[in-house]
């Protein structure tokens, strides 16, 4: 674990090894992630000794401001440090702060006025169409069981043919299924409809048919092998099977179906409104991203077909 014997006064030594022993034993950081907040304080009080020509002492935490916190986080990025490291950075020194707080040590402003690197939008990664199919169908090749098969081609089912995250898949219950629409119980406990198209309807008939468990009406539809509620993980597992089998990239998940259901409705002229209320979307910004991702696949096949791309 990285100290800041060289920085630091004897009585800040003791703060930073009670604060290190309260992430390990009461917050129960993982073993990386305490190592890496203890070497972002170190860093910090090592740049802030640098400054003050001599050890970091309480008094120099209290003469503490923001704009020494700016010039701590500039000179890291100039190391080329990126937003999701400069953001843990932060939140290392925040940790810190708010531990010498509680225990009554000192209390500062100066981190109050930092604000947080902004992080870039990943964008989703969907499967071609071609991929979401193959990766539902061959679920039947890759298990002996043919109810375990049919239930496990259902539940990716619906999370391509109704954008279902699979949590919200794996919910569902006998009184959610109507003879046209899904009634999908969203975050937040927010209630959707959503249009249950033929092939997601058989494979879930299908399923219901082969099932050696009764189904009651308010009870979860999709079971484990036991009869217990079916856990997400087995769903994971199988996914991470399927990519084994067709060569997919790493990004194909159960949750990267949703983004292709989102893309591929988009891509054939879906309305964005309408997309953001198949998601369970609060807010149309989460779903424009999803404007990118078809952007960014016209541009690439007319990349590979134009004759001057």
């Amino acid at each position: 674990m990285v100290d800041s014997a060289f920085a630091t006064d004897e009585f800040m030594r003791a703060q930073i090894a009670a604060w290190q022993r309260e992430l390990a034993s009461v917050r129960r950081l993982a073993e990386n992630t305490l190592e890496a907040y203890s070497r972002d304080l170190d860093q910090f009080l090592q740049f802030l000794a640098g400054h003050a020509g001599g050890p970091v002492t309480l008094g120099t935490l209290k003469d503490l401001r923001g704009a020494d916190i700016r010039a701590f986080m500039a000179q890291r990025r100039n190391e080329s440090l990126g937003s999701r490291s400069l953001a843990r950075v932060l939140s290392a020194l925040k940790s810190f702060f708010l531990f010498l707080e509680r225990e009554g040590v000192l209390a500062t402003e100066a981190l109050n006025v930092i604000r947080t690197p902004k992080q870039p939008k990943s964008l989703p990664k969907a499967l071609t169409v071609l991929e979401a199919r193959r990766t539902i169908t061959t679920t039947e090749e890759m298990e002996e069981r043919p109810w375990v098969a049919a239930r496990d081609m259902a539940v990716l089912s619906l999370c391509y043919g109704a954008g279902l995250r699979i949590a919200e898949a794996l919910a569902l219950t006998r009184s959610d299924l109507e003879s046209q629409t899904l009634r999908v119980t969203g975050k937040g406990g927010k209630i959707r409809m959503v249009p249950l198209i033929e092939a997601v309807r058989k494979s879930i008939e299908l399923y219901l048919e082969l099932c050696p468990f009764k189904s009651w009406p308010e009870e979860p539809l999709f079971r484990g092998v036991k009869g217990g509620v079916l856990s997400p993980r087995l769903i994971q597992l199988r996914v991470a099977q399927l990519r084994g089998a067709l060569g997919l990239p790493p990004s194909a998940t159960p949750h990267a179906l949703r983004h292709s259901f989102a893309t591929h409705l988009l891509g054939r002229g879906g309305d964005l409104r309408a997309i953001q209320e198949l998601l369970g979307h609060a807010s149309l910004s989460s779903t424009q991203i999803y404007t990118a991702v078809d952007t960014d696949r016209l541009l690439e096949s007319y990349r590979k077909a134009h004759p001057r791309g």
